[in-house]
């Protein structure tokens, strides 16, 4: 299973970090995914779902 949201596909992007001698090295930018139970195309089914698709209700927890 790939580190992306189910719902809105949000996953890595990369870019660099900027050290004070302004020396670029690459890095990872990662989204906050939660591990959830949730009720996905009528199925309970538990996957990765980012904090901003909690947030704004787009799924629906199963208990």
């Amino acid at each position: 299973m790939s580190y992306k949201c189910i719902v809105c596909q949000k996953g890595s992007s990369s870019g660099n970090t900027i050290s004070h001698s302004h020396k670029a090295s690459k890095r990872l930018f990662r989204p906050n995914l939660q591990n959830l139970r949730i009720i996905l195309n009528g199925k309970k089914t538990r996957g990765y779902v980012c904090t901003s698709c909690i947030r704004s209700n787009k799924i629906q927890k199963a208990l």
